[in-house]
């Protein structure tokens, strides 16, 4: 029988459909399990512009209570901070921690407090779970594949893994309710066409040697991650740069990228080195723009601040040969110019080893190199989100890929319990929502303990007081965004307290894109961190140092109160815990001069504080004192009447009666000072 022929209105748009289905099918992209892998360590595919459709995002246990009210465009409990248990839903006796959309993949998964509680990822649908662990079977390299010691590792009381599980529809993590405290499930979404393997625990041989080589990598640290690149070209330059100026290091005609930079320079001891590092600055600028991609203060370039700190990672480090490296891929068309300021009153000559390479993608597929040293610059004007600080701001196609934070924290406590929020193409709720600012480094629970790492460490902290320097690169984690980027880090503790933070934040961004950074004079770059005189009260006798009598339950002991808001006199506190009501703490009252006088006694309040009785040599002053306050605070102070005493020592007692009925009875008791006026006076 013959051919019906077609009509040729009708053949026409059955080639383009045909053309379409064929281009359609040339654009999908089809990632193997080892290609995903790969990406762990490739530090060159972070250049590559983001596709349409490409994301990253994070599911955690943040606060629930934080909402954005679309209806009124207010921020609510904006600084929410029971970040430990929050999930999505209850589904009988299970909790939805994560649903994502394929095609994707979670790219890291991180807690503070993993326990016995299974957690189960589903993917494509699967009625049964592709990982069926207790949530520590994650982190415990008991279970494969999560058994590579830098892929699946704990820092200072933070776990972390870093095992991709690829999905081409959906995922779905589900938790028994026992499964611990804190999570993060940061994961990447692809375009839509692209091909992904569904995660198998079984993998093969290849897949098993990529995550191997990929373990390897990221343990062998201070050489490129890539190798040597054929066609590459490295140039040894030392400039000396006299005070106040600007001196070219090195002009590359392109296009190409540069691929290392090493530099080396003496530097006075420790910690004169910290005001040398701020003052000499690094300037990188492509294709003769008329502002520069880079610019930093030279040591915090490298990931580190304040002064020099060793240590190692994949993309910046300082070497045990006292060698800065650096490792971002950074590709540029026409030309790089690399210049070195310096702002100290003194000429210094700094060695340079720059390696450049030519590129292997097209210039138009690939963004420039950004990173850009700030304090408090582009913060959020909106008053329901004072408690966010601002890393970066940008406009443009780009990937965000790290940052550093340097924090000056000179009165101590806990500086760093803020959430990271990432706004990413004009979000009015971030798509990454964290629980806590030690939890973004990769580490938990305020730990001040160093820890070094590929890709993230804790290079610098004196016990939480003084200088903390952290830093995380987002490597296979990166953030694409296509219009916009905001990274916030909360700050809760306010610049005048004084707690400083100073930030590198490190990024890639289409050549049309928005940079705001400027250059940031010296006289802001240094003399900041020094430290204020403790708060002292003419005239107290601080309770921490007065002597102990006696006491007949529980301890007491000296507290540091300057990580509370609030005026502690000498930052510090007498504390009194595991006592009971009926048990007494007896202080010895010293007294020069016989006379009358009367008495101030400065005390603590806090929901877990009991009801005091004040006694002075066995009678009374005054009534019963409530201490309880849902927050840590000063009390009203304590004044008695007149009381004649004559010269030497006094026994003045504390007993405890109680307990608010709103107070966690722990029944403690805060003593800041003891204060003895003239009566009259």
């Amino acid at each position: 029988m013959r051919a019906r022929r077609l009509p040729t209105r009708s053949i026409i748009p059955l080639v383009a459909l045909t053309l379409l289905a064929i281009c359609a099918v040339a654009r999908a992209e089809a990632l193997t399990y080892v290609d995903l892998v790969k990406r762990i360590t490739d530090l060159q595919h972070l250049s590559v512009l983001p596709a349409d459709g490409e994301k990253c995002g994070q599911w955690s246990s943040y606060d629930r209570a934080s909402k954005y009210d679309v209806a009124s465009g207010k921020y609510i409990h904006w600084d929410a901070n029971g970040d430990g248990d929050g999930y999505i839903r209850d589904e009988g006796d299970q909790q939805v921690l994560a649903e994502m959309q394929g095609p994707g993949v979670i790219w890291r998964i991180w807690s503070a407090d993993p326990r016995q509680g299974h957690v189960r990822i589903y993917l494509d649908g699967a009625e049964q779970p592709a990982v069926d662990l207790p949530f520590m079977g994650y982190f415990d390299h008991k279970n494969a594949p999560f058994t590579r010691p830098q892929l699946v590792h704990e820092v200072s009381r933070g776990w972390n893994c870093f095992v991709p599980i690829p999905y081409q529809k959906s995922c779905k993590i589900t938790a028994d309710k026992n499964w611990g405290r804190y999570f993060h499930f940061t994961y990447g979404t692809f375009p839509p066409d692209t091909v992904i393997p569904t995660f198998k625990r079984e993998l093969t041989n290849e897949d098993d040697a990529a995550l191997d080589l990929a373990d390897r990598t990221l343990g062998d640290l201070g050489v490129d991650p890539a190798g040597q690149r054929e066609g590459e070209k490295t140039e040894h330059k030392t400039v000396s740069v006299e005070p106040g100026s600007t001196q070219q290091v090195i002009h590359i005609d392109g296009p190409r990228a540069i691929t290392a930079i090493r530099v080396k320079l003496d530097l006075p001891p420790s910690p004169a080195d910290r005001d040398l590092l701020r003052q000499l600055a690094l300037k990188i600028t492509w294709d003769n723009q008329s502002e520069p991609a880079v610019w930093a203060p030279l040591g915090d370039f490298f990931g580190t601040a304040a002064g020099a700190n060793k240590y190692k990672s994949l993309p910046l480090g300082l070497a045990e040969d006292g060698k800065w490296y650096c490792f971002w891929y950074m590709p540029f068309s026409k030309s790089a110019t690399i210049e070195l300021t310096n702002d100290s009153p003194e000429k210094h000559a700094v060695e340079f080893q720059v390696t450049h390479a030519p590129l292997d993608k097209p210039i138009d597929q690939l963004a420039y190199f950004h990173a850009k040293w700030h304090r408090d610059a582009f913060l959020p004007s909106d008053p329901d989100r004072k408690i966010d600080w601002t890393v970066l701001t940008t406009q443009g196609r780009g990937r965000f890929v790290g940052m550093m934070l340097h924090i000056w924290n000179p009165k101590g406590g806990w500086w760093g319990e803020g959430d990271e929020k990432f706004f990413v193409d004009g979000e009015k709720f971030p798509s990454t929502f964290g629980t806590g600012s030690e939890d973004y480094f990769g580490y938990a629970w305020s730990n001040p303990a160093l820890f070094q790492h590929a890709l993230h460490n804790q290079t610098i902290s004196e016990h939480n007081r003084g200088h903390i320097s952290v830093n995380r690169w987002e490597i296979c984690e990166n953030v694409p965004f296509h219009t916009s980027f905001e990274g916030d880090i909360e700050k809760y503790f306010p610049n005048t307290r004084p707690t400083l933070y100073a930030a590198m934040a490190y990024w890639y961004l289409s050549p049309d894109g928005k940079d705001p950074y400027p250059v940031v004079p010296v006289d802001q770059r240094i003399g900041y961190w020094t430290a204020p005189p403790p708060n002292t009260v003419a005239g107290a006798i601080e309770a921490e140092h007065m002597h102990i009598l006696n006491t007949s339950g529980g301890t007491a002991r000296e507290q540091e109160m300057d990580g509370y808001e609030g005026h502690w006199s000498n930052d510090s506190q007498l504390w009194w815990t595991g006592a009971k009501p009926g048990d007494t703490l007896e202080l010895a009252l010293p007294v020069k001069t016989g006379g009358t006088y009367k008495l101030t006694v400065q005390m603590t309040k806090a929901r877990d504080y009991g009801i005091v009785q004040i006694l002075l040599d066995g009678k009374p002053l005054g009534e019963p004192i409530d201490l309880y306050d849902p927050k840590v605070t000063l009390a009203s102070p304590f004044l008695s009447d007149a009381i004649a005493l004559s010269a030497g020592d006094h026994k003045l007692t504390f007993q405890i009666t109680g307990a608010n009925e709103r107070a966690v009875k722990s029944h403690m008791v805060g003593i800041d000072y003891v204060k003895l006026d003239a009566a009259g006076q």
